[in-house]
């Protein structure tokens, strides 16, 4: 039988990471501190070893093709392991925990759930370095970033049209309630236009809205939560929004509850099982599961 081990070096998995990301071999040599044959030829080499091609080549640089994207992707997450399995055999079980952790979260997320939990973090570990990259919950959203070895954890919205990547593991941190949100005093706010962005709903909630004759087409599209809102606080209309984008609502606004049919959206956390087992992310996920602890529940 043939044997189908292929040995690559950490150095060829950062060589694979960095033509990906800076788009070429010449873009990518400086960093590597090689040349630009070298790191061609390298290249070649992890292709003959895996028996495809990663790179379409050509005028302007290098993109990955299909198979070079999962390449680079799996690249990613395994030296990030590396990395943490230096940091933590060094460590003894009573060392500060240390190290990087790269959070990917939607703007609602980033701004009202992520900054007392990472502050409580800090107290906590302040070795931990928390970087914050926000994401359009679109397509493959914070799930995808995790699952691209972007990012360790990603706050996610959970039973959406794109679901989470089944290589993923992660948990249900909160059920967050629909209101309505309108201009202040507004005799009639259901008679409104409305004011929507493209994340803003789940394929739950989407079927909610088909259902509510009172609901028109969305005559008014912001890019984020945020200019809806402030939309709506210059009377432009109304809008249906989660809790989570309705914690800091602008002046000349107004909140009302859609009454107990109302839709809800849940919200959660996903990372990778390697990952999860690592110290910096089970002391992020503590910080999490502390912070909504009421309404926890399992994916």
């Amino acid at each position: 039988m043939v044997s189908t081990v292929v040995d690559l070096a950490p150095q060829e998995l950062r060589i694979l990471v960095a033509v990906a990301e800076q788009g070429g071999f010449s873009a990518a040599a400086p960093g590597l501190g090689m040349t630009q044959s070298a790191v061609s030829h390298a290249v070649r080499g992890i292709e003959g070893k895996l028996g495809v091609v990663l790179f379409e080549r050509g005028r302007y640089g290098a993109r990955p093709t299909p198979a070079g994207a999962r390449a680079v992707a799996h690249a990613r997450r395994v030296l990030r392991m590396l990395e943490a399995l230096v940091r933590e055999t060094r460590d003894t079980p009573r060392a500060e925990i240390t190290g990087p952790l790269r959070v990917a979260a939607f703007r609602s997320a980033a701004l009202y759930l992520l900054p007392p939990v990472l502050a409580r973090l800090s107290a906590r570990h302040p070795g931990i370095e928390a970087t914050v990259t926000v994401v359009r919950e679109i397509g493959p959203g914070t799930a995808g970033e995790v699952a691209e070895g972007r990012a360790d954890l990603g706050i996610a919205t959970l039973g959406t049209g794109a679901p989470v990547p089944q290589e993923l593991v992660g948990d249900e941190l909160l059920e967050e309630p629909y209101s309505l949100v309108h201009p202040a005093g507004h005799p009639d706010p259901r008679s409104l236009p409305l004011v929507d962005w493209r994340e803003n709903c789940s394929s739950h909630t989407r079927r909610w809205w088909a259902a509510q004759d009172w609901i028109p087409a969305a005559t008014v599209r912001a890019e984020d939560d945020g200019a809806v809102l402030s939309m709506v606080g210059s009377g432009l209309g109304m809008a249906i929004m989660p809790a989570l984008s309705l914690t800091a609502v602008p002046v000349g606004t107004e909140i009302t509850d859609l009454g107990p049919e109302r839709p809800t959206r849940r919200v959660g956390y996903v990372t990778t099982p390697e990952l999860a087992a690592t110290a910096t992310v089970r002391a992020l996920v503590r910080e999490l599961r502390a912070s909504v602890k009421p309404q926890v529940r399992a994916v």
